[in-house]
């Protein structure tokens, strides 16, 4: 696709989300949780690894350490055991245990709801604060850039970079403020039915239309 003004672009990505906004109604954060402080460590454990894995590990985790207070005084080879099939667990583990006494130390045990004292916590960068942000506390202060959400945004043509900084810089760029955090959820939706890396669905993309790399 030759090179799009940012008007045609902006038009395009509107044209984009109400697609998918319309194919999947549902679409919504799929990792579960209960509390902005849940939510924090799912997504901490989350990293390469899936959210059906992470649903799997953390009932137990926090059926033995209920809030920040708990997880902070916890012995690191415990929570090793407790989340070791998310793989990299003992990282993992430290990272949770060093967000959970984060907390503690400056908030008071309770989840921040700003970026900048988000990402100062240990275990916490960007994307894990927007998913905070967006889902626990409704602020779209940027969008989620995991894995499917830099894949299709460059399959759209929606972005040339590389980096999920970048690519975010991009995507924030042309989608209104207010679509920002169920934009993730709806190319993460699509990307995990529709659109898979190795064999993606072209014929049956309701974007296909729309898409420089759709097969169709």
């Amino acid at each position: 696709m030759a090179r799009e003004s940012k008007r045609d672009k902006v038009e395009r990505a509107a044209q984009v989300f109400d697609l998918l906004a319309l194919e999947y109604p549902d679409a919504h954060c799929e990792l579960e949780f209960l509390n902005p402080f849940q939510l924090g460590v799912a997504t901490i454990l989350s990293a390469q690894t899936t959210d059906v894995r992470v649903n799997m590990v953390t009932p137990p985790l926090f059926r033995a350490y209920a809030d920040a207070e708990a997880l902070a005084s916890a012995q690191q080879k415990d929570v090793e055991e407790i989340i070791r099939t998310t793989g990299f667990f003992r990282n993992k583990a430290k990272n949770i245990i060093g967000f959970a006494r984060g907390l503690m130390a400056d908030h008071g045990g309770e989840v921040p709801r700003t970026m900048a004292a988000l990402a100062a916590l240990p275990g916490v960068g960007r994307k894990t604060a927007n998913v905070v942000l967006g889902n626990a506390f409704g602020i779209d202060e940027g969008v989620v850039v995991d894995t499917h959400v830099k894949r299709l945004a460059a399959l759209l043509g929606l972005t040339r970079e590389e980096t999920p900084e970048k690519v975010e810089k991009d995507l924030v760029a042309i989608f209104p403020r207010e679509r920002w955090t169920l934009l993730s959820h709806l190319l993460i939706w699509h990307g995990r039915r529709v659109c898979d890396a190795r064999k993606p669905k072209c014929e049956m993309c309701t974007l296909a239309y729309l898409c420089p790399s759709s097969r169709v």
